[in-house]
């Protein structure tokens, strides 16, 4: 066996089975206390403004100073409150949510795609600078999945000819991935799709029941073996392949052994299945290993849009899509322009009724897009343009850092399954499957050098998901959480990489409130109810992380009067810490996480603030801020010396004020500044680690010191070449060579800039 990824901290998490599927049915007890915890909430915010702000007003009024203290101390507290509360009103939607779901039977879902026309599913995957055998698994969790017309795409978005051999052989691996899965599948495949045909063709002319009933066992015995076989040949090196085997391949095949037990009862028993059921479970078999694979670089081609970011790699195969391009080679590179019958060396690509994103480090779970696809087809959810499963962390984390944020990923879980009870469902964007027509409906078009670049998913900011969510509500559509456990995806294993991530997804909150408004408007003049839950939810979801950070450093950072403590400010957070752990500890984590998730927020203070900043930083210059994607590495990524430096400076300062306080003998300060210093030092050890912060806080004093020599201006254009030849391609194609070189930068700025205007 290989050797682990990553070394094992003492206090990672040992359990490294996935919680089931289906949610248990919450009792009604725990329904009960979720409404109390939220009574209690509104009850004691609104004891604590009416017995001690306005008590204090009436009984000794106040200066302007402790006027100002209390009017702020109030905001803070109001708004940590009303996230607080937001948590219970999510959280009790999705606990009614479990209470009704019925999982739908395989029998009714056969029948299903039995009877109704297929339309394709295709399955995005944009990859970037991606380790190949991360992607790996995230492209067989995706191929092995039961559909009908499955076409898989890598969007491989990594430039085409990188000149690092490293590099290079790296990105030759990806672009290997999918014909070497194609051709892993072919086996099983013209097996599984000639027992369908045989038994097409046997049950058609009402003979032969009880051969194809011995032929499907046969199938599903051999299926599983080959899924078997698959999993003893992978290596598994860390939880995440770990999972991958005993999940995915593992799981698939207890399931086809499941249906060939069944199979073989029917034979021993003599009641054998119905023929159009004996169909069924044949195309199953033929249905898993059908996939089709391809891979896809929008960088290779000159008239697409190359700018960095997750959305516009999307977006580029999204405008291809249902057309037939002809590569034509030119000055600035390959460009494609459609025609209407394709020919040899021409790219056909077919549309599709449905399109499925998948980060490229998610796993999907065997019948993911089976169920997904089947509550979209039912009659009552026409109105439904994009269902998800709320992605889970993988269990078993080596690290510290990556228990908790999976902690935290898994309460999220809960709550987009509440916000779907509310009508206030955001996709979250790891995975989803999406209506093509819906897409259409919000489609953006520009015309950029002659070519046009059409806009699918937002990229304004680095949070698309968030924003076309409202572009997709204003369109009419909604969007739905799946009540199931069926993705899961990666959480970064150290503080570097975890930045970057949470750094990212702080920032646009800001940006997008005005398009709720907007959506919000809109809705109203039609006709269309707006509930105040689903508003506060989506307010909450947008903006808490910038109020939220902005009253803790308040709260840690100022020495307000102890007069404006009270104990109902305890009495208004309770109910939430005490839910928090409740769900923590149903989720398979400990009720004393909760102490560790308020420390691994204290680290993260200073990243939070960041792209909060960079949120107004944008609003004010209109420039959108560079996409920077969550690095997929094996070894430990350097964090910013500022994101280091900060808790340190948040435990100092927080001894400092428990030693005023106490010098004061104001007690409630003082234990709380005590309280935050103790966790910030537990997280910083724990999350961050003492060594690893020294170092990074000394490469962060190197970088400043270091200035890259700046390239000297040429005093002369470039000479012609030596044999006097004259770039005629680049003359007649632009008529000025000036603007061969500016075309595609000025291009994708103008559209930014545009845009951002808008």
């Amino acid at each position: 066996m290989a050797e682990p990824r990553t070394r094992r901290q003492w206090g990672a998490e040992r359990r490294s089975e996935p919680l089931s599927i289906v949610h248990p049915v919450p009792s009604a007890a725990k329904i009960t206390w979720g409404r109390v915890a939220i009574v209690v909430t509104i009850l004691s915010w609104i004891g604590y403004v009416v017995s001690t702000i306005l008590r204090e007003f009436i009984d000794y009024g106040g200066s302007f100073r402790f006027t100002m203290e209390a009017f702020s101390y109030v905001l803070v507290v109001t708004f940590l409150t009303f996230s607080a509360l937001m948590y219970l009103v999510a959280r009790q939607g999705a606990l009614l949510r479990f209470r009704s779901h019925v999982r739908a039977p395989r029998g009714l879902i056969d029948r299903h795609f039995a009877e109704a026309p297929s339309q394709r599913l295709t399955v995005l995957i944009p990859s970037y600078a991606e380790e190949p055998d991360v992607v790996r698994l995230t492209m067989w969790s995706a191929a092995l999945q039961e559909y009908p017309d499955l076409h898989l795409v890598l969007l491989i978005d990594d430039p085409p000819a990188p000149t690092d051999p490293a590099v290079r052989a790296k990105l030759e691996a990806t672009r290997r991935l999918a014909p070497d899965i194609q051709e892993a599948l072919r086996e099983p495949r013209e097996r599984f799709q000639a027992s369908l045909a045989a038994a097409e063709a046997t049950l058609a002319r009402g003979k032969g029941r009880r051969r194809s009933v011995k032929t499907a066992l046969a199938d599903y015995h051999a299926a599983a073996d080959w899924l078997e076989a698959m999993a003893q040949a992978e290596q598994v090196v860390d939880h995440v392949s770990e999972f991958f085997v005993d999940q995915v391949l593992v799981g698939l095949a207890n399931e086809l052994r499941l249906t060939a037990l069944a199979l073989q009862a029917a034979l021993d028993q003599g009641g054998l299945p119905e023929p159009s059921r004996i169909l069924e479970l044949q195309r199953r078999l033929a249905w898993i290993f059908r996939a089709d694979l391809t891979s896809f670089e929008r960088k290779a081609y000159g008239s697409l849009s190359h700018e960095a970011n997750k959305a516009m790699n999307v977006n580029a195969y999204l405008g291809l899509m249902g057309h037939v391009w002809r590569p034509q080679h030119t000055a600035l590179g390959v460009m494609l322009d459609e025609v209407e019958t394709a020919e040899p060396g021409d790219l056909d690509i077919p549309d599709s009724g449905y399109v499925l994103t998948l980060d490229a480090d998610s796993q999907l779970l065997r019948d993911y897009c089976i169920r997904l696809v089947f509550y979209l087809e039912q009659e009552q959810n026409q109105h439904v343009a994009i269902i998800q499963t709320p992605y889970s962390s993988f269990r078993g984390a080596p690290t510290r850092i990556e228990r908790i944020a999976g902690a935290s990923t898994d309460l999220q879980h809960i709550l987009h399954q509440g916000k779907t009870h509310h009508n206030a469902t955001f996709w979250v964007g790891a995975n989803a499957v999406i209506r093509k027509s819906a897409l259409e409906d919000i489609v953006e078009v520009e015309n950029i050098g002659g070519h046009d670049v059409k806009t699918y998913i937002q990229d304004r900011t680095v949070i698309e998901d968030t924003e076309s969510s409202i572009d997709i509500g204003t369109a009419g559509w909604t969007l739905v959480n799946y009540p199931e456990r069926l993705s899961y995806s990666a959480t970064p294993p150290d503080f570097g990489s975890l930045v970057v991530q949470r750094r990212r997804w702080a920032n646009g909150g800001l940006l997008i409130l005005p398009k709720l408004w907007e959506q919000m408007r809109h809705r109203r003049h039609s006709g269309t109810r707006v509930h105040l839950t689903e508003l506060a939810l989506r307010v909450n979801y947008m903006a808490s992380i910038a109020w939220a950070s902005f009253g803790l450093l308040f709260l840690l950072f100022y020495p307000y009067d102890s007069r404006l403590l009270s104990p109902l400010v305890l009495g208004a957070a309770l109910p939430y810490f005490l839910a928090m752990g409740s769900d923590l500890r149903a989720c398979g984590h400990r009720f004393t996480d909760i102490f560790r998730i308020y420390g691994f927020n204290l680290v993260l203070l200073p990243v939070n603030l960041a792209g909060v900043l960079k949120s107004v930083q944008q609003a004010f210059t209109g420039e959108k801020i560079p996409f920077a994607r969550t690095p997929k590495v094996r070894n430990r990524t350097a964090a910013p010396a500022l994101h280091v430096m900060v808790p340190y400076l948040i435990v100092l300062f927080s001894l400092l004020t428990a030693w005023r306080d106490y010098q004061q003998e104001n007690w409630g300060n003082a234990g709380f500044a005590m309280f935050n210093a103790i966790l910030a030092t537990v997280a910083i050890s724990s999350y961050i680690g003492v060594r690893a912060s020294l170092v990074d806080m000394g490469l962060g004093v190197l970088n400043w010191l270091f200035v890259e020599p700046r390239p000297k201006k040429a005093a002369a254009p470039a000479p012609a070449p030596a044999d006097g030849a004259i770039d005629w391609a680049t003359i007649l194609y632009y008529g000025d060579r000036r603007l061969a070189r500016d075309l595609r930068r000025s291009g994708d700025r103008r559209r930014r800039l545009r845009r951002t205007n808008a």
